[in-house]
């Protein structure tokens, strides 16, 4: 796909495929706000391991946004999906529904860093490219590639909470969803969070804590 200023979106089936400095210019350009999972690192040796691949379910397609020089100027973690699993939403009645009138759910295509709901970047751009264009040829060609492939649709799961507005600006619907977070205030020890808990509490904790132990599950 061509923008119209030369610069051209190409799908990538390996992420090796990709010069590493390259990616993470995009995904993590502030070394002070590193995001691990949308590294080029960990993307990679998911691939490497086979948990991402044609066997798996997770097909890499990969868009890649190239400038005019070959300078990538964005990109966008993407997988073909033959299955739900691993993605931390549940849309299985989604797909129940799609069958039902009759059409085909998978393959879809999946912008999510496999097995991990952990909320962050999804729509990757160099800082010193325009956002806005970047995302919406980013989402064009997504879009394009879904219709060429015979994909039932696009989701982009656990972006940041701007992305997910300015993509329903773009016109993608939008989902919320609820996540619980524990936080700590400044425990040095699980002791110590156990005793702000009440007596009932902390024996209910305690108990899951070796109950989870004998089961071969480290908790620390």
């Amino acid at each position: 796909m061509d923008d119209g200023e030369s610069r051209q979106a190409k799908v990538m089936c390996r992420i090796a495929d990709i010069p590493a400095t390259s990616w993470d210019a995009c995904a993590n350009p502030e070394p002070a706000r590193f995001n691990p999972f949308v590294s080029h690192a960990f993307l990679n040796a998911l691939e490497a391991a086979g948990t991402t691949g044609p066997e798996a379910g997770w097909m890499p397609q990969h868009i890649v946004l190239e400038r005019p020089d070959g300078r990538l100027e964005a990109l966008m973690p993407l997988y073909a999906k033959s299955h739900s699993r691993g993605e931390y939403v549940f849309d299985h009645a989604f797909a129940d529904a799609y069958h039902r009138a009759g059409g085909r759910y998978y393959p879809k295509l999946q912008c999510a860093v496999p097995f991990t709901p952990v909320p962050g970047p999804r729509l990757l751009v160099a800082p010193d490219a325009d956002r806005d264009t970047a995302e919406r040829t980013l989402i064009a060609a997504a879009l394009t590639l879904a219709e060429k492939t015979g994909s039932s649709s696009l989701h982009i799961t656990f972006a940041t909470q701007e992305e997910w507005e300015r993509l329903g600006k773009i016109g993608l619907l939008q989902r919320t969803g609820q996540q619980f977070h524990w936080t700590n205030p400044g425990y040095a020890s699980f002791g110590d969070f156990l005793s702000t808990l009440a007596s009932r509490k902390r024996k209910m904790v305690r108990k899951e804590r070796a109950e989870a132990t004998r089961d071969g599950i480290a908790v620390r």
